[in-house]
């Protein structure tokens, strides 16, 4: 299983995202960590709760669909749905 964590450090690796670029859309979308938190977040130092995670996966998705792709990064509750169903 993928750590949570990992998804969103190289989901921001692979748009481009400085730390400070995502601070800010994060922020922008309703975030309430502060930069440095955020960056703890990412690195797996901090635990977000699942709707600040959210907030960063927004964050994330939307600068995947600037680029012309897709929305990869999960959200709480699509976790929680592929967990859910049968094999």
């Amino acid at each position: 299983m993928t750590d949570p964590t990992d998804v969103l450090e190289t989901a921001r690796r692979d748009v481009g995202l400085s730390m400070a670029d995502l601070w800010l859309r994060y922020f922008s979308l309703g975030g309430m960590s502060t930069a440095f938190e955020l960056e703890a977040i990412l690195y797996g130092a901090l635990l977000a709760n699942s709707h600040e995670r959210d907030v960063i996966a927004v964050a994330l998705n939307e600068r995947f669909d600037e680029l012309g792709g897709d929305h990869p990064v999960p959200y709480a509750g699509d976790e929680a749905t592929d967990r859910d169903q049968p094999i």
